[in-house]
């Protein structure tokens, strides 16, 4: 098999993840995405790794091991990616990102201080009540 075909199929599915992480508003589908992109950057080491190791005779299989370890690497990461999400899912009631990045930086205020002084406990206190 010549290496264009596993290159082309490689971008092509780069691209695919790269779209899903720019696009998607859903924290899961975002993951998901990464992990798409990671499996093209997979298959392009071990393509790469077969490639070389047709000049080369004694060779380690380096793009193999890395590829391994890519995978390690990719299932710790979704463990915890998971985890955090399911962690703000029971927080906030939501995984998407733009309403979480909404709640993040916080809403403006329209009450007393909004002259950009800060509010004191006090005051936050009687306002929440």
């Amino acid at each position: 098999m010549h290496l264009a075909y596993p290159a082309v199929l490689s971008a092509l599915l780069f691209s695919t993840g790269l779209y899903g992480v720019l696009a998607r508003r859903n924290a899961i589908l975002v993951l998901m995405s990464v992990e798409l992109m990671l499996n093209a950057v997979n298959l392009n080491l071990v393509a790469f790794d077969v490639w070389l190791s047709k000049t080369a005779r004694d060779t380690l299989h380096s793009g193999q091991a890395l590829t391994l370890f890519t995978i390690a690497i990719a299932a710790a990461e979704i463990g915890i990616g998971l985890a955090i999400v399911l962690a703000v899912y029971r927080n906030r009631g939501t995984s998407d990102i733009d309403k979480l990045r909404d709640t993040a930086e916080g809403p403006e205020p329209d009450g007393p201080g909004t002259d950009g002084s800060a509010l004191t406990a006090a005051e936050k206190a009687e306002a929440t009540a």
